[in-house]
């Protein structure tokens, strides 16, 4: 029989039946943590989580549902905050009710045309338009400016999240495409920008949540910010040709000017460059360091799909 793992404390999801956050809670629970999730109710939470329902955008109804199981909120993850009064709502009602909170944000939050490579986590080229990543960012300021009180903070920016749960592809035209695999067994071809030479890391989901999990209780990662990427440096046309490989057949690219999508698609420029970081500050931090090859973790992404 397998041990039971040793009870590592309450944990609240803020989300818990997303992508992202649902692996997070079933990672939680083989670790040893007693799962709660707060959502809106409509769609089924991974099984052995308690559910809590309200709408974080009503704050009263929302503070009664942290409050209502009466217990001491060990860690708290933001898995959907999004917006500026979402990080906000996270210091006010977290501040005094839990120890230590992380914030998942995105590597978007870079100004796509004054990145470094690797790009540190510190810059002064933030966006700060309208866009997904920009409001990322002030999020992020939230956390940073705010009276957080005596509770910790952990922010990670994860490169594109890929594996079981979620939809494939990584680029404008085929990102998270349902029609992905049906489309490769087709033959059709694939409309990717710049014929998918961007590099980029992607994570597999649940290396993100060991990232996260690793987090709590550590004081090395108290108010750091993690760019939170895989350990593989790939071309964007190696993620679509990995997946052609697991169904055995041949991809082609219709390569799509950069130039021209770029001027008709501005909201999409953040996927238009090269996403390239450095995971030395999360095993100096004494954080869980993404290991999953880009190849293995394809695979499984790819086969859980297949009926």
């Amino acid at each position: 029989m397998a041990a039971t793992p040793q009870h590592r404390g309450n944990l609240l999801l803020i989300g818990g039946s997303g992508f992202a956050s649902g692996t997070i809670a079933r990672v939680a629970q083989r670790r040893g943590y007693r799962v709660w999730a707060i959502t809106r109710g409509q769609r089924q939470l991974p099984e052995g989580v308690t559910g809590l329902e309200a709408d974080r955008h009503d704050s009263a109804a929302f503070e009664r549902a942290v409050d209502r199981p009466g217990v001491r909120w060990d860690f708290v993850v933001d898995c959907i905050g999004f917006m500026a009064p979402d990080a906000r709502q996270d210091v006010a009602v977290f501040r005094q009710r839990a120890p230590q909170l992380a914030f998942i944000s995105s590597d978007f939050v870079f100004d796509p045309a004054r990145r470094r490579f690797p790009q540190p986590e510190e810059t002064e080229n933030y966006l700060a338009d309208d866009s997904y990543g920009a409001n990322k960012r002030r999020c992020e300021l939230e956390l940073l400016n705010g009276d957080c009180g005596d509770m910790e903070w952990t922010i990670v920016r994860p490169c594109h999240i890929y594996g079981p749960g979620s939809q494939l592809g990584c680029l404008p035209l085929h990102g998270r495409d349902p029609l992905l695999i049906a489309r490769l067994r087709a033959g059709e071809g694939l409309k990717l920008v710049g014929g998918g030479y961007f590099l980029q890391q992607p994570i597999f989901v649940r290396d993100l949540a060991n990232v996260i999990l690793s987090a709590h209780g550590n004081p090395n990662a108290y108010r750091q910010i993690y760019c939170t990427a895989g350990p593989d440096i790939i071309e964007s046309r190696d993620y679509y040709e990995t997946v052609a490989e697991v169904l055995g057949v041949g991809l082609e690219v219709e390569e799509i000017p950069v130039d021209a999508y770029r001027r008709e698609h501005p909201e999409n420029v953040s996927f238009l460059c090269h996403r390239i970081y450095s995971l030395d500050k999360l095993s100096a931090h004494g954080l869980d360091v993404p290991s999953t090859p880009i190849n293995s973790g394809l695979r499984e992404h790819t086969k859980s799909l297949l009926p």
